[in-house]
């Protein structure tokens, strides 16, 4: 896949992994939009990087997803590349029944299985009839290690990433012979605010590899076609005693 001259829509993108995949699309020559659920979030990710086209969206809801659909192929007609990142991730604690999983919605309006699944499912089949109109395009869903590795700590989102990573596996064959490649990005553990601090409550003292060392790999993968792409983290492999 070319890192340059495409038009990129990423979810997410206005912190943490998508906006170093923003940065990074427009540094080889792309355009990049990117979407989030906050003005402020958007308006802090366009200071860094003017280039960026921005728009609110709350991927959470069937509503918000039409309207970035309409809005973007309205806007953008060669947008080629749809990279589904928004995630949300929480410490759910099934023993306390229904307790932790409705608190986390009642704190902030967020449900991991909706962000983390729904939403791009949804997305995916809104975009892939435009998509197969573009002689070149891509998808690009971000799933996780611990689509692999689970941590019992985090049941749902674990969970919601193996599906992601399953769901990736079977749109690629499903759209095998068009002009649409499906790839999966799985990261490792990076440094984001992913967790809203949930690993420093859990006493965790290395946050992951930062995401300037994240995205160096991931951009090489990119263009070298590599549809499955896991990057290392050697600092957490020497900690463990072996690959991580």
């Amino acid at each position: 896949m070319k890192t340059n001259g495409n038009t990129v829509l990423i979810t997410g993108g206005a912190t943490g992994i998508g906006l170093a995949l923003a940065e990074e699309f427009a540094r080889a020559g792309s355009e990049v939009i990117v979407c989030g659920r906050t003005e402020e979030t958007l308006k802090q990710a366009k200071q860094k990087l003017p280039s960026l086209h921005t728009r609110i969206c709350n991927i959470a809801k069937e509503s918000d997803r039409d309207d970035l659909y309409e809005w973007a192929v309205a806007n953008f007609k060669n947008l080629n590349i749809l990279v589904n990142n928004a995630g949300i991730q929480r410490m759910i604690d099934f023993k306390k029944g229904t307790a932790d999983l409705l608190r986390h919605r009642a704190e902030d309006g967020e449900d991991e299985v909706e962000v983390n699944l729904r939403a791009p499912v949804y997305l995916t089949a809104l975009f892939t009839p435009h998509l197969m109109k573009q002689k070149e395009s891509a998808i690009i869903n971000v799933s996780s290690g611990l689509a692999f590795y689970p941590m019992p700590e985090l049941p749902v989102y674990c969970a919601t990433k193996a599906a992601v990573h399953s769901f990736s596996q079977t749109l690629r064959q499903q759209l095998e012979g068009t002009t649409v490649r499906v790839f999966e990005l799985i990261p490792p553990m990076v440094d984001t605010n992913l967790d809203k601090g949930a690993r420093k409550a859990r006493g965790q003292t290395y946050f992951g590899l930062s995401t300037a060392e994240f995205i160096v790999p991931v951009m090489k993968a990119f263009a070298n076609n590599e549809f499955e792409i896991r990057v290392q983290d050697p600092k957490l492999s020497a900690m463990r005693g072996g690959p991580s």
